[in-house]
């Protein structure tokens, strides 16, 4: 049985969901020879800490009824360079101007010897060279599945299950947000502002859905993307970027009398970075609905392979995490 120490780094909605799964899977964790104990919670009040192992169902029930788990008075960064852990999972929230704390905790966590494990896109999107180098140089690993599909595997399936194909593209459905927003149009007949309302009224936007709707989410995914299959060194600066902020029910209805919908879509190859309304065949794999996000794998050998799945959601992205930190440890 491996004993692995880690902290969590921000525990705000995919923190709490990676707490939840902890707890959840413990005995799965054992029986892969993974005996894990979170010794360290920080979020932005502060951090509790033990070194025998946090209370997880306590932590989590302490977050919903005072908004904190802040029991001593320390930062992520803190934390990472003072608590003696293996692995930090990071998943303070994305800043893709500067990379935010998230940026300075997965330094941090290298320079201790930490592995990293995230959700957090910014740093990848803006740093992404530098950590994979900062990696290599402590000989520590950094994964970071759930930086772009969520529950979707993308990353992990191009690594592992295609080795040895040569990816020629990868293309899909990134945000669920857009893709409830322009599914709902449609069913309902009613306008972009109508939908995204509606959305936002629901928790699915955000009260500034720009980050979404302008395509800049998905365009920082397809950055990670391009800079860890296709080994470039991209950054948003390289993506063309049309959100879906000008579709309207005209052009959907448009559309689909031709048989088709409208999908943001977002492409990448070794040439090309675009993120774009595109018409797709109300037949293809692509055209899925909802909040569920899509992407297809254009290889030399398996031809293309593609996956749907929910690409947000507290349980679905720790889904994500948790196979990131069993491939870490099951070697």
């Amino acid at each position: 049985m491996r004993k692995v120490r880690a902290s969590i780094i921000g525990f705000g909605s995919v923190g709490q969901g990676v707490a939840e799964v902890l707890l959840r899977k413990d005995e799965e964790l054992k029986s892969l020879g993974i005996d894990l104990d979170v010794v360290a919670i920080a979020d932005s009040k502060g951090a509790e800490v033990n070194v025998a192992g946090i209370d997880l169902k306590a932590a989590l029930g302490r977050k919903r009824e005072f908004g904190t788990v802040a029991i001593d008075d320390l930062t992520g960064e803190d934390v990472i360079k003072s608590v003696d852990h293996d692995i930090v999972i990071e998943t303070t929230p994305t800043d893709i101007e500067t990379g935010g704390i998230g940026l300075v905790n997965m330094v941090a966590a290298f320079e201790f010897g930490r592995h990293v494990v995230t959700s957090n896109k910014g740093p990848l999107a803006l740093k992404y060279r530098e950590l994979v180098e900062a990696a290599k140089e402590a000989d520590r690993k950094l994964l970071f599945e759930a930086t772009v599909g969520g529950a979707m595997p993308i990353i992990n399936l191009v690594r592992d299950t295609l080795a040895g194909n040569e990816i020629i593209s990868v293309e899909g459905i990134l945000n669920g947000t857009c893709n409830y927003i322009l599914t709902r149009m449609m069913e309902e007949h009613a306008s972009y502002e109508q939908m995204l309302a509606e959305s936002q009224e629901l928790g699915i936007a955000e009260t500034d859905p720009t980050y979404d709707v302008e395509g800049i989410d998905t365009a920082c995914k397809l950055v990670i993307l391009a800079n860890s299959i296709f080994d470039q060194d991209a950054t948003y600066q390289d993506v063309d970027v049309t959100g879906i902020t000008k579709v309207t029910l005209e052009s959907l209805s448009l559309a689909h009398d031709e048989g088709y919908v409208i999908k943001l879509i977002g492409e990448v190859k070794k040439d090309r970075l675009r993120v774009s309304p595109r018409l797709v065949p109300v037949s293809h794999p692509l055209a899925v609905g909802g909040t569920l996000n899509v992407a297809s794998v254009c290889t030399d050998l398996a031809g293309t392979i593609t996956v749907t799945g929910r690409g947000a959601g507290s349980i679905e992205t720790a889904s994500a995490i948790l196979s990131d930190i069993i491939s870490i440890y099951k070697d």
